[in-house]
């Protein structure tokens, strides 16, 4: 498997202490911006394995809650590659805008609606991505019940490039909060095909939040691939300290 096709899989796989986590650790993502003047900083690495090649990025995910109901966030990786050696360099720039449509405490509304738009740049050095600037366009959909959330929905991603489909996206997950500290979940998401006669891919994962201090929390997923995973997806992982202002 190429370089490029390594992190264009680590991306396709990887799309504080709350009522129950949502976004970061999943690859499933909810439709809660962060709060307005407040920023939400990862420091995370992420990969993922097809084929007998690793490749995914570390770096720092920057959100800010620019107006009520509207997330601005930036992410600024560097990319790494494993196979008979390790490749390291520039990373994929990501560019988004989460804005909440419906919220969940207005009235007949059961639950949060969000649009979460997001541009790929095609700043990665040679053979550590595409090469080609992309665009997701997803929907989110959650709900709060007590220590519960539900959150889950999905988008079309256009991915030009020789060889290249663009390709839908989606996942669902359910987090618990067990105490002031800890919250866990699981999640199932998936693709379709990313290249030309390449495959869909059915994956899940579990994962944890743990509050260290006040402002900072750890953040860890990891699973399988359920579906077509030799060659789309045997695993992937995310990990990240997370500080809040």
């Amino acid at each position: 498997m190429s370089t490029a096709r390594a992190a264009l899989l680590a991306a396709a796989l990887i799309a504080g202490s709350v009522p129950a986590t949502a976004g970061p650790p999943y690859v499933t993502d909810d439709p809660v911006p962060t709060d307005r003047g407040h920023w939400e900083i990862y420091n995370f690495v992420n990969g993922a394995k097809a084929t007998g090649v690793l490749g995914g990025e570390a770096g720092i995910d920057l959100n800010y809650g620019a107006a009520d109901s509207l997330q601005l966030t930036v992410v600024l990786p560097v990319a790494y590659e494993h196979d008979l050696r390790t490749r390291a360099g520039a990373g994929t720039v990501e560019l988004a805008a989460k804005y909440r449509l419906v919220h969940a405490g207005d009235a007949a509304a059961p639950v949060d609606i969000a649009i979460f738009p997001r541009v790929y740049l095609a700043s990665a050095g040679d053979g550590l991505g595409s090469g080609r600037t992309q665009l997701l366009l997803p929907v989110w959909i959650g709900r709060d019940f007590d220590d519960w959330s539900a959150f889950g929905g999905g988008g079309y991603q256009f991915n030009p490039g020789n060889g290249a489909r663009d390709f839908w996206m989606a996942g669902v997950a359910l987090t618990r909060t067990l105490s002031a500290r800890l919250a866990i979940g699981a999640e199932l998401y998936g693709r379709t095909a990313v290249e030309v006669g390449g495959r869909s891919l059915v994956a899940a994962s579990v994962g944890v939040t743990l509050s260290l201090r006040p402002h900072w929390s750890l953040l860890a997923s990891a699973g399988p691939g359920l579906a077509h995973a030799r060659t789309e997806g045997e695993y992937a992982y995310y990990l990240s300290l997370k500080a809040e202002y």
